[in-house]
């Protein structure tokens, strides 16, 4: 387990610095730098097998024509990603190729952004309707936003990666964010919430922020400070786990899936 750990820091560290080799390649083509890659690597692998004396799998490979297949699939999938990250690297778009694995995530945590803010003029006007003032607080609901944005992000970059190695937390993540639901003060208030089950409430990270909401739209009163200042920690700080999370893992997502 412990020499494990240390093969996997050396390869996430060689991974980390491979824009800075790249980048001294700029003269070189991409697609010659790929290919050196390729062939070199098959040499190594090739010494390998040859000490090891681990020939006799590849008979049975090259008998099954879907096996083969998805291999020369898989390696078709991994040129180009190759290929297209050395030349962001080379033609000084590191940050844009950076930002391609979080595409997936992305787009689905903006897409429900989306939907909130036109929801937004739907309770407006159901406040109109049951006369409940607008106040300035409402001011506060872009910070709210921002920090729900970042909350949503961490946790489905956590939740990406996970699921990537261990399959069954898409099974899992149905009933897990249905219990999350009900022990969010959202339908009701958290003054309601029984004393021996109040610590659900204090560590639950959603809790301030629908507090929050709460006091601006029902209350007409601004957010308890404690309140926000936790929720934007705790945003904050889980977006970073699951930024760094989903960073130091995205090389092994292509060989996982």
């Amino acid at each position: 387990m412990q020499i494990g750990v240390v093969y996997a820091a050396l390869a996430y560290t060689l991974w980390g610095l491979f824009p800075l080799f790249f980048k001294q390649l700029a003269g070189v083509g991409a697609l010659e730098v790929v290919l050196h890659r390729f062939v070199w690597s098959l040499v190594f692998v090739l010494l390998v097998l040859a000490v090891l004396r681990r020939w006799a799998w590849l008979r049975a490979v090259f008998r099954t024509p879907r096996v083969v297949g998805t291999f020369a699939l898989s390696a078709t999938l991994l040129a180009g990603n190759w290929l297209v990250y050395i030349w962001a690297v080379n033609n000084d778009h590191v940050l844009d190729a950076s930002l391609g694995y979080f595409i997936l995530p992305l787009v689905n945590v903006t897409t429900n952004l989306v939907n909130f803010l036109l929801s937004l003029p739907i309770l407006l006007l159901f406040m109109a309707v049951m006369h409940v003032p607008y106040t300035l607080n409402l001011l506060f609901l872009p910070l709210l936003i921002v920090v729900q944005f970042l909350l949503t992000l961490g946790i489905s970059l956590i939740l990406c990666t996970l699921n990537t190695f261990f399959r069954d937390v898409e099974q899992l993540l149905g009933p897990i964010l249905l219990a999350w639901f009900y022990v969010t003060p959202v339908i009701y208030q958290a003054s309601s919430i029984p004393t021996k089950f109040k610590f659900l409430y204090y560590v639950n990270p959603v809790a301030p922020l629908m507090a929050s909401y709460q006091r601006i739209f029902y209350e007409g009163q601004p957010p308890s400070m404690h309140h926000l200042l936790y929720c934007t920690g705790v945003g904050a700080a889980i977006f970073l786990v699951g930024y760094a999370t989903f960073y130091s893992k995205k090389f092994s997502f292509a060989e996982t899936v």
